[in-house]
């Protein structure tokens, strides 16, 4: 306590300005209008700013949560387009509903949905690279799931835990994805050379078939992991395989792996079905 007594007597003076300074504002500021009106109006000033900035930091740690939104929000959209397309192109083929006839009730409703994920390890360096993410079992994830970007083909689900899984990408020799040219039954599977982690190689795609640089390639839709139409790249060049009845197409991808930081992965609630009436065909052979 005696500490304390001699530091306050020691700057006593200090004190003594600071009650004076005080006194003199609150004199100024209640006997002079044209002071108040300067004094309110920094006032008003120095809180705009600090709420403007309190605001600013509240936006920033909310964009998260909005960027989340606007994943889901952008995913659902994509899966509209798709069951648009599935439909046009099933009118198409069916001669009677294209003429107008209505779709009955026991249409079977379309079985793809999104899960959205955050990346939490990722690799564009290696021969083989993989892809982890913030979702699991709990979230409704198995693997053989497909998975991809706001702007194209990722990869699929190869391993997983409650809580996280881990993908092999199209920029691993593992990947082999069904591809085709849009808008042309011809297909082929992408491979990756392990060169350069913008490129990838559609292969065996027939020499009869038409394409032109600049051609977008999708997924074909001849498995139970994609849908059909899903952007996986475009044509940048070709080339013929060893056997000459086929081409190699060079695909610069869609997805920009080195900046990939968000995913959706893709449910199907058909594919154990499709995938057991598949093996239960191959057991004749």
């Amino acid at each position: 306590m005696r500490k304390l007594l001699d530091f306050l007597l020691g700057k006593k003076h200090w004190f003594l300005f600071i009650l004076f300074e005080v006194l003199s504002v609150t004199l100024i500021y209640r006997n002079n209008s044209y002071q108040r009106s300067v004094i309110l109006n920094s006032s008003n000033v120095v809180s705009g700013y600090l709420l403007s900035l309190s605001g600013n930091i509240q936006s920033y740690f909310n964009l998260r949560e909005i960027n989340k939104n606007l994943q889901e929000q952008n995913g659902q959209m994509e899966l509209k387009l798709l069951e648009l397309q599935e439909q046009i192109e099933s009118m198409q083929a069916d001669t009677v509903t294209f003429k107008g006839a209505v779709a009955d009730s026991t249409t079977m409703p379309f079985p793809y949905r999104f899960i959205v994920a955050d990346v939490v390890n990722n690799s564009i360096v290696h021969l083989s690279n993989y892809i982890t993410i913030n979702k699991g079992k709990y979230d409704g994830i198995k693997p053989d799931m497909g998975v991809v970007s706001e702007t194209g083909v990722v990869g699929i689900v190869s391993n997983v835990s409650e809580h996280f899984s881990v993908i092999i990408p199209l920029l691993n020799p593992k990947s082999k994805i069904s591809c085709k040219v849009f808008r042309s039954n011809y297909f082929g599977y992408l491979a990756w050379d392990g060169k350069d982690a913008a490129y990838a190689t559609l292969e065996e795609i027939p020499r009869h078939s038409e394409f032109q640089q600049g051609d977008t390639i999708v997924t074909s839709g001849y498995s139970a992991i994609f849908p059909p139409g899903l952007i996986v790249g475009t044509i940048e060049g070709f080339s013929k395989e060893h056997d000459d009845n086929f081409y190699a197409l060079r695909i610069k991808l869609a997805t920009s792996f080195a900046s990939l930081h968000h995913v959706r992965v893709i449910t199907n609630s058909l594919q154990n079905e499709q995938i057991n009436i598949e093996k239960e065909a191959k057991k004749n052979d």
